[in-house]
């Protein structure tokens, strides 16, 4: 997500600020802005794009040693320099020749899930917005508030917020900074005469190894050589400085080894990320889809890679909740046949970078023939994000390693909720279990990665494997298609996926001592077909590698190669299910010495056709 640091100490701050906006960028971003604050003067500087650009900018800027930086990963608002932070308050919006003498400024991470009605309330009070961000709402409510203590003015502010955020403040009129936290990670470092916060520990470790890590509703405040720690109420909060023992490189990934595993590890709370403010306390979705599916007959999906997986399990979920006809296709192939769909058709994309340049000529070829469009995009932004006439955004975070893990999770569960949505227009109703069962989606998930270890074991059992089958029937045979891909991305194992049905249709004949066959199988309603493909496997030789539901001891006598996860209802297994081969591709990969996040031959985004 966005990147946040803020300085107060002797040094000259921009060149330090750049050194760690340079650590931050990892995490992805879209533009990057600082401010300084210099003799009762904010200075500041923003630009859309790379630090790079930013850096000769803010070395421009009259030397100080107070200021606050950001990246921004867009979330509302497209990526440009307007909407880039930091933001102000009033008086940089209302009168060009004042734009360098605001009072407050703000950088941001996270999402103010009510800013729509705090703009509506501040506007009715006078004040003047000039992004289309959230976050600007934070400088106005700060403003707002401001008698002449700035720490009261944030607690003011943020008790009014529902959301996330990471917050850092800087207000003309006092040499301090306020930071604060609620969702989003914050660190502060302790230094000689000099104090860092940043949003990862690895933009600190420049400075000093000494940090203390803020929990949620706690607030840093800055002063000169000295800093204090106080919760939302104003009383002093004791902490414990902790010394970083790690590497630079080690901390980017949060004591992961590599960038994949991290990402599959985030899945419990990026899946919480995409649910986040989407189902209401009356169990009505909430998605901002401008369409009148009175007038959808079908639905078309398009993606490529792993997104095409998705959409295959989309097409199931929408067919069963929302009973529309559904139809998937490779985006590189669908413009190619001159494709039968305009007026009455829905064309969905989903792409987690939203540049994918054959969904985007999809995209294209189907709005020119009349179609309604919808996408289903991590990166706000973006060109599709931008070209279709709605879009769902996944909120999971940017993803760096090249195999897809968490935005894979993210769409599917994106699919769900589009899947109900489009039931209950059509006046379907949904039992409170299912949506109590979407509720603890990701804790489920966090169960499953407790399986780890024991992935770990199997994977050095069959990391000499030549090939690999994944097989899997109904929703699962989507998850077998993904499992095998993912072992062939980053191992370099040759594997397929079929819907189990259709290995007697060849498949079998590979079927040896030496062939691993993956199999879902947790228990829906195509689990006894499953177990009689299970069985075909067996008496011809094959290894059986088994996924099953936790307590099933029913294939003991196939196999020992068994991993189980929480039980859960068929709509939501795609998601648990996938976890575990994640894990089993990772773990081969990696005991074969493969890098992991840089696979050869692939690209995060394929931006050319």
């Amino acid at each position: 997500m966005c990147g946040i640091i803020a300085y107060f100490g002797k040094k000259n701050v921009a060149p330090i600020l750049i050194d760690g906006l340079k650590k931050l960028e990892y995490r992805g971003y879209d533009s990057a802005g600082v401010c300084l604050l210099n003799n009762g003067k904010l200075q500041s500087a923003k630009v859309k794009g790379r630090v790079s650009e930013l850096e000769k900018l803010a070395l421009g800027l009259n030397p100080a040693n107070i200021g606050i930086a950001h990246t921004r990963w867009a979330t509302h608002g497209e990526p440009n320099e307007v909407n880039a932070h930091p933001h102000f308050g009033c008086p940089a919006g209302r009168d060009p020749a004042t734009r360098d003498k605001p009072e407050i400024a703000v950088v941001h991470n996270g999402i103010i899930e009510n800013y729509s009605a705090l703009k509506e309330i501040l506007e009715r009070e006078g004040h003047i917005f000039v992004s289309k961000t959230d976050s600007e709402v934070l400088s106005h409510l700060i403003e707002k508030f401001y008698d002449g203590n700035l720490e009261n003015a944030v607690v003011k502010a943020l008790k009014l917020v529902e959301g996330t955020f990471g917050i850092a403040v800087l207000c003309s009129k006092e040499n301090k900074i306020v930071v604060a936290r609620k969702g989003s990670p914050i660190v502060l470092g302790v230094g000689e005469e000099e104090n860092i916060v940043a949003s990862d520990a690895v933009a600190v470790l420049p400075f000093t190894k000494k940090v203390v890590y803020i929990n949620d509703n706690e607030m840093i405040v800055l002063t000169e050589g000295n800093y204090s720690i106080k919760n939302f109420e104003g009383q002093a909060v004791e902490k414990v400085i902790d010394e970083i023992k790690w590497t630079a490189t080690e901390i980017e990934k949060k004591g992961f080894k590599h960038f994949m595993l991290k990402e599959i590890f985030e899945q419990p709370n990026a899946i919480e990320n995409t649910l986040r403010g989407r189902i209401d306390s009356e169990n009505k979705i909430k998605l901002s889809i401008d369409i009148d599916f009175n007038l959808i007959k079908r639905i078309v999906i398009v993606a490529c890679g792993t997104s095409w997986h998705s959409a295959l399990i989309g097409k199931y979920l929408i067919e069963k909740l929302a009973g529309f006809s559904v139809d998937v296709d490779y985006a590189s192939e669908f413009r190619y046949r001159n494709p039968i769909i305009g007026t009455g058709d829905l064309l969905l994309v989903i792409s987690q970078s939203g540049e994918t340049a054959d969904a985007l000529a999809a995209l294209r070829e189907a709005k020119a023939k009349g179609a309604k469009t919808l996408g289903i995009i991590n990166v706000v932004g973006s060109t599709i994000s931008r070209e279709v006439d709605s879009g769902i955004y996944l909120h999971a975070g940017p993803e760096i390693g090249v195999a897809s893990t968490k935005a894979f999770s993210c769409q599917v569960t994106a699919l769900l909720l589009l899947a109900l949505y489009l039931a209950q227009q059509k006046g379907k109703v949904i039992s409170k279990e299912f949506f109590d069962d979407i509720r603890d989606l990701p804790q489920k998930v966090e169960e499953t990665l407790k399986q780890s270890d024991k992935i770990l074991l199997l994977a050095e059992k069959f990391e000499d494997s030549k090939n690999f089958i994944y097989l899997g029937r109904g929703l699962n045979f989507p998850v077998a298609l993904e499992g095998a891909l993912k072992l062939k991305e980053i191992s370099y194992i040759h594997a397929e996926g079929y819907p189990a049905a259709e290995m007697k249709h060849g498949p079998i004949a590979l079927v040896d001592s030496e062939m691993p066959v993956v199999f879902i199988a947790t228990k829906d309603s195509t689990y006894s077909k499953i177990l009689s493909n299970m069985e075909e496997v067996h008496a011809r030789g094959g290894q059986v590698i088994a996924l099953l539901s936790e307590t099933d001891n029913s294939v003991s006598n196939l196999t020992e190669n068994i991993i189980m996860v929480p039980k859960c209802r068929e709509e939501l297994m795609p998601i648990i299910n996938t976890v575990p081969l994640q894990l089993l591709a990772y773990h081969i990969a990696n005991l074969k010495g493969i890098d992991v996040d840089k696979p050869k031959n692939l690209a995060k985004s394929v931006t050319v056709e």
